[in-house]
């Protein structure tokens, strides 16, 4: 495994769980299916590269991450990164500050899109915590 591999798949188990991080090193390792490269790419690249820069701290990168998923209407994107987001340290209030600063550079669609995909994913942070 390469380093850029094992430093991004730590990561993704330190927001996303174990659990996940097993599954997503299980799916690259056993499969061929269409698209099994864009998983690795993620690991190797987002999580295992970019993530684990030294210049912006994790919580300064969700921020960075959410704004630019808000301009894109990116709703499934924005759901796992609201998540992410307060496993980097983000609160819940300045997630939606984030989301009232990119009201007037992305505009209205773009917000109602962003406001449930992170609804969405408090809710799904809250049924794990009752759990």
């Amino acid at each position: 495994m390469s380093e850029a591999r094992e430093k991004g798949l730590a990561l993704f188990g330190e927001v996303y769980g174990p659990d996940m991080a097993e599954g997503i090193k299980g799916y690259i390792e056993s499969s061929d299916d269409f698209g099994v490269k864009q998983a690795e790419w993620t690991l190797d690249w987002a999580f295992g590269s970019v993530w684990t820069r030294e210049g912006l701290d994790r919580k300064m990168r969700s921020c960075a991450v959410l704004g630019m998923l808000i301009g894109l209407r990116a709703a499934e994107e924005i759901q796992y990164h609201t998540k992410m987001g307060i496993a980097n340290g983000l609160t819940r209030k300045e997630i939606e500050e984030i989301f009232y600063t990119a009201i007037p550079y992305a505009g209205f669609p773009a917000a109602n899109v962003a406001k449930g995909a992170m609804l969405a994913g408090f809710a799904e942070l809250d049924a794990k915590e009752t759990k």
